[in-house]
């Protein structure tokens, strides 16, 4: 509202009935035509305290409309103008979810709990005066939500034996996508009240409707690919960039195949190209999850010519295997080695069978039956023969990723008695800005001449171990480090701080770090060191063991 000065105010209007006691008394004059007044200009907003629901089509049973001629017949109102302050707590999309940070969904609402959310709204409306229960049009409009009421068209959503019946209300859906506004209000426009939708998930239609009506998000795991389906369909593109950082935020080796696959069917390159940063660092665990075998043939073409890929090669062959006998499954076929050998098609000839070691060839893929005698006799030939045969499989090594190191320290250094092992524990956490994969520790060795060491090394972030390994090294007596692997790489978070550690037996004396830096940059990551409490044999941020961190990017 602006008053004459050109000011904004913002007010309520409350009619409240006067007491019965009052209302007994003949009205006056003034206060009959006052009366008049507020049943019948108000009536087209609010109808009147009686005529709310009615007012604006018939001013109500004793407003709006008439309320000029019926005015002396309506009991005495009381009005008072108030103003109301704006809620600061009530967030909108963006600031649930900015585009420049990581998004996480909501616990992710069921059918049945938007069934619910259904009952809930219509209950809210039983009140005639239920707008003047919320202060914004964010609040009002949430309530028309899987909401019967004014509902001017209905959805069908699902396949068939498992639909749902949902409302929807033409205006507002097509504010919120252009899909809906050509198909309600467009030259080609939908006059049906019920329109089918049969390839979408009633939980993922609701979750866009939410967005739309709500301007919230709800996302979870089981929906979030159908969610992203329906807000490419119908063009809804803060939905589908939430659902997109959902996937990001949720990505790991269990679910990057599956999500590789997706991202290139939804086009989205992004998503795409984090999927492939995973399934590199990651390529063991990514092959052997039970992701890995729903994927599509031309995914898994893709993944087989890799060439970055950091796997041994039986263990893509057994994944290709895995492959072929759930491609079997899904196309009726019963999983015999012939078979398996007619879905893999070409794709076979991408596994670089030749770069396996022979015993490892010898006991696994050339006793699978899966390929043909002669490729056998070939393979082997090339092992041994001086004379190589031609090879329709990839003979080249993949090349994998290059691990990186960050180094903690600035120099080095050993004293008599100074750094003794006795299986206590030295600790240091670390943050990074950008996501990275930890493939293992570089640890110092003896100072005293050449010495071998049992290291078990641990990966934590709060108190859970996310990887370990227990494994020995032997150093030379020199100050360089020496590498002590974990069996998968871990992936790191960014902006979290994990707990590394190492519990180290030897007898002999070992060097130590120095200088140690609080922050260290290693091409575009950043890591940011601080001391741990489990740390117990003395290292710390300016000194100590684990002076390398060994990474992927």
């Amino acid at each position: 509202m602006v008053d004459a000065k050109g000011r904004n105010r913002k007010c309520l209007t409350f009619l409240l009935m006067l007491p019965e006691s009052v209302k007994s008394k003949p009205p006056s004059t003034k206060s009959s035509k006052k009366t008049a007044n507020v049943g019948g200009a108000s009536g087209g907003s609010t109808g009147g305290s009686t005529g709310g629901s009615t007012g604006g089509s018939t001013g109500g049973s004793t407003g709006g409309s008439t309320g000029g001629s019926t005015g002396s017949k309506l009991p005495p109102v009381c009005y008072e103008i108030i103003t109301l302050k704006n809620k600061k707590n009530k967030k909108k999309m963006s600031d649930i979810f900015p585009s420049t940070k990581k998004q996480g969904g909501g616990s992710g609402a069921t059918v049945q709990e938007y069934q619910q959310q259904n009952l809930n709204n219509n209950n809210t409306i039983q009140n005639c005066n239920w707008q003047g229960m919320y202060s914004t049009i964010r609040e009002r409009n949430s309530v028309m939500f899987n909401n019967e009421l004014m509902a001017d068209v209905h959805f069908v959503v699902g396949q068939t034996g498992g639909t749902q019946r949902l409302p929807g209300h033409r205006y507002v859906l097509a504010v919120g996508s252009s899909v809906f506004h050509a198909m309600f209000y467009g030259e080609l426009a939908e006059n049906k009240d019920e329109i089918r939708i049969p390839d979408i998930e009633p939980a993922a239609f609701l979750a866009m409707l939410k967005y739309i009506y709500c301007d919230e998000i709800d996302l979870s795991a089981d929906t979030v690919l159908a969610t992203l389906y329906t807000a490419k369909k119908y063009i809804v593109p803060h939905l589908a960039r939430a659902c997109v950082n959902y996937l990001e935020t949720s990505l790991s080796a269990k679910n990057a195949c599956v999500l590789l696959s997706q991202s290139c069917l939804f086009e989205e390159p992004e998503l795409t190209q984090r999927c492939w940063e995973v399934i590199d660092a990651q390529a063991e665990l990514a092959l052997t999850s039970e992701g890995f075998t729903d994927i599509d043939s031309k995914t898994l073409e893709s993944i087989l010519q890799r060439d970055t890929l950091n796997a041994k090669e039986e263990v893509v062959f057994e994944a290709a295997m895995s492959w072929a006998e759930a491609e079997c499954q899904r196309k009726d076929l019963t999983t015999s080695i012939d078979n398996k050998r007619k879905v893999l098609g070409n794709a076979v000839f991408l596994i670089r069978i030749p770069t396996m070691a022979l015993d490892d060839f010898a006991n696994g893929a050339a006793q699978s039956g899966v390929l043909t005698l002669n490729e056998t006799n070939d393979i082997f030939l090339w092992y041994t023969a001086a004379k190589k045969p031609d090879l329709q499989f990839a003979s080249q090594p993949r090349k994998g990723l290059s691990p990186q190191q960050c180094h903690r320290f600035q120099s080095c250094a050993y004293r008599s008695n100074q750094w003794r092992y006795r299986g206590r524990c030295d600790s240091i956490q670390f943050a990074v800005d950008k996501r990275v994969f930890i493939a293992g520790f570089g640890l110092y060795g003896s100072s005293c001449g050449s010495a071998e060491y049992s290291a078990k090394i641990e990966l934590k972030r709060q108190g859970l171990v996310l990887g370990q390994n227990l494994s020995k090294y032997l150093s030379d007596g020199s100050s360089n480090t020496f590498p002590v692997w974990f069996e998968y790489p871990v992936q790191i978070e960014p902006d979290t701080f994990y707990t590394v550690s190492v519990v180290l037996d030897g007898k002999e004396l070992s060097y130590f770090g120095q200088e140690g830096m609080t922050e260290v940059q290693c091409g575009k990551v950043t890591f940011q060191f601080q001391c741990s409490s489990e740390s117990t044999n003395g290292t710390g941020v300016q000194g100590g063991q684990i002076p390398e961190l060994i990474f992927y990017t």
